[in-house]
């Protein structure tokens, strides 16, 4: 439980013992019938500020506070202030004296921390930089697949396609704070920042072929090649692409209990092919209705109310 006013921008922001206190109560949680606590969060508002567009972001953090008793107030740069140039951080402090946390999903890293410089807990529900709770997200559902023993730790885990992206970023961060070995794959030119990848030493491997990387996996994780706000660079990352899509023969490489993750919306034929996305193998599904329950968990312990769920 916390008491004081934190802040979810990205991975690393909670300390291992917390990130499993988030995802135990994430399971309590999704144990119950339908997994609503009405109370936890009554007469509480929070803030929903989208900057990019969403399905699963918004509907699972409306649907989530809804289900906490909170009111969840959802705004969009178009009918605010926000879209008529306000700076953020007055935004910021305007929000704080109405609601009692943030989510916002926005661009920049600097837009994000403006808006957690106001006064109520704020969460990357997505940048530029990061998708920390899709991230966290995944972990919940990696461990769902291989409950029992040391969960996550010590497992291969592969991301194939664009490893510039915020979703690799945050996973490079999640492979150092859980212990799992993560393999990018990716053509030269599309891997995170060398810093980013010299501070999880030990828990990252770059790798240019997929095939090769997919050997022995236990998780296989892909992503859309072309990310919001870089549509312009749509037709170039098709043909640095082309070879790249996530298929049965790169999965057949694999553990056979491997499972294969993302994070949609899934663009079949590209990134990931559809046998692939609705095979076997495939926890997509659980996945983003996994988005749901941690990030309930996630409000609560930002809001000091774990404790009600798991003393």
């Amino acid at each position: 439980m916390t008491t004081t006013k934190r802040d979810y921008l990205r991975v690393t922001d909670l300390s291992l013992p917390e990130a499993r206190r988030v995802l135990a109560v994430a399971r309590a949680l999704k144990a119950e019938p339908k997994g609503r606590r009405t109370g936890l969060l009554a007469g509480r508002s929070i803030a929903v500020v989208l900057e990019k567009p969403s399905t699963r972001t918004r509907v699972s953090f409306e649907v989530g506070i809804a289900q906490l008793g909170a009111h969840p107030v959802v705004m969009g740069i178009e009918g605010s202030q926000l879209g008529r140039g306000e700076p953020i951080k007055d935004t910021a402090r305007v929000l704080g004296r109405y609601c009692d946390a943030i989510v916002y999903r926005t661009f920049g890293t600097a837009k994000l921390l403006e808006m957690a410089s106001g006064p109520v807990p704020v969460v990357n529900a997505l940048s530029d930089d990061g998708h920390p709770v899709q991230v966290l997200c995944d972990v919940f559902t990696m461990e769902e697949a291989f409950p029992g023993g040391a969960g996550v730790q010590g497992r291969r885990v592969v991301f194939v396609g664009d490893c510039s992206s915020n979703m690799a970023r945050s996973f490079v961060e999640a492979a150092r704070l859980f212990d799992f070995h993560l393999v990018l794959a990716a053509p030269s030119g599309y891997f995170p920042p060398e810093a980013e990848v010299a501070a999880a030493a030990g828990h990252v491997t770059l790798e240019t072929d997929p095939h090769k990387a997919c050997a022995g996996a236990d998780v296989v994780n892909t992503d859309v090649w072309t990310s919001m706000g870089q549509e312009a660079e749509n037709k170039k990352r098709l043909a640095a692409f082309a070879g790249w899509t996530l298929n049965e023969a790169m999965v057949s490489r694999a553990k056979s209990d491997a499972i294969v993750l993302h994070c949609l919306p899934a663009h079949r034929g590209e990134e990931i092919d559809e046998a692939t996305l609705e095979g076997p193998r495939s926890r997509v599904w659980d996945q983003a209705e996994n988005r749901l329950h941690v990030q309930k968990a996630l409000l609560l312990f930002l809001l000091g109310r774990d404790g009600e769920v798991l003393p």
